[in-house]
């Protein structure tokens, strides 16, 4: 599930051993969890986070209570909600997202932080090393620099002749700078111009496909963000009206209810929350985060929607079809 960057955790961390939670737990002890997200958590990551922790044996109301602080949005409420959680003393702070993460570090030197962020920890000064973090800070990085190169690829391969790719993506978002410039080098060795599509608010998604269509791309890059997430269904419905052929940077884009996206590249959305429910209970258990690798993924699933495809009129290669892990019939 995952590749733990430089040396492997002993029974690899606990992904596929069974659960062992239940005797290494204090008898009588109700361990305390806070979730700190930047939005309304719209897309369940604590929820799912959440169950994951239930197949360790850990059960609401019995040996662990969950504490939940939600920015909404509001990066400049951050600091205060982590500290609150920090008053709360609680046992382990699960956050993602460069901002929320700096905001809990900043919070607390003691408290175990298990994070998700893209990018590199390392260059955003949350960690020492992959290897060895230091300090209280560890969990999971998603790779999104590398894999928005790959993604930009395989939908060059799926529309034949492609030029120009819009990119939908948020500025303001500082995991998202290193992102972009990786995306521009991939650009210029695959030969295409791309367009940036910058959204921050809510009302800067329809003007954005506009100017995609104006602009004749020939398809669209969509960047992972807090601002993004929430609009999956919206983002898809757009593209398929602008007849873009869209790659999404989750599967939960393209598989998830009626979302009904084209094309995901990306770690599993299935192992996140189990991966993130794994350095927790390692923490509740005693381990240190500055001893805990900040681990990778291993599982890069391509997911190909071909009713998505058939309704705006594109043929995806047979040669990009047999390469995917999951192809959903139109």
């Amino acid at each position: 599930m995952l590749r733990v960057a430089a040396i492997v955790l002993p029974l690899a961390v606990g992904f596929l051993a069974p659960p062992l939670a239940a005797d290494a737990q204090q008898v009588g002890k109700v361990y305390r969890v806070g979730f700190l997200t930047p939005t309304f958590d719209e897309f369940g990551v604590s929820i799912r986070v959440r169950f994951a922790l239930t197949e360790l044996d850990y059960m609401e109301g019995k040996n662990i209570r969950f504490e939940y602080r939600a920015a909404g949005g509001r990066d400049e409420q951050l600091p205060e909600l982590a500290a609150e959680l920090v008053a709360l003393k609680v046992d382990v702070i699960v956050t993602a997202g460069v901002p929320a993460i700096r905001a809990a570090k900043k919070a607390t030197t003691t408290v175990p932080i298990v994070m998700a962020v893209e990018g590199d920890p390392v260059k955003a000064g949350l960690v020492a090393s992959l290897a060895r973090p230091g300090g209280n800070v560890t969990g999971v990085t998603t790779l999104a620099p590398e894999l928005s190169k790959k993604r930009l690829q395989l939908v060059k391969e799926a529309v034949p002749g492609l030029t120009r790719v819009a990119v939908l993506w948020n500025p303001a978002n500082p995991e998202k700078a290193e992102e972009w410039k990786e995306v521009q080098a991939a650009a210029r060795v695959l030969g295409v111009q791309l367009q940036s599509l910058e959204v921050r608010r809510h009302d800067d998604f329809e003007p954005a496909f506009q100017a995609a269509v104006r602009e004749r791309a020939g398809a669209l890059l969509v960047m992972s963000d807090n601002s993004i997430w929430p609009q999956a269904k919206r983002i898809s419905l757009l593209a398929a009206k602008s007849r873009l052929p869209a790659m999404y940077p989750s599967s939960f884009f393209v598989d998830f209810s009626d979302h009904n996206g084209l094309m995901s590249y990306a770690a599993s959305r299935f192992d996140f929350p189990r991966d993130v429910a794994a350095y927790v209970d390692r923490v509740l258990k005693g381990a240190k985060p500055a001893d805990l690798p900040v681990a990778e993924p291993t599982r890069i699933e391509l997911v190909i929607n071909l009713k998505a495809a058939k309704a705006i009129g594109l043929t995806i290669p047979q040669s990009l079809l047999l390469r995917a892990d999951k192809v959903i019939p139109p």
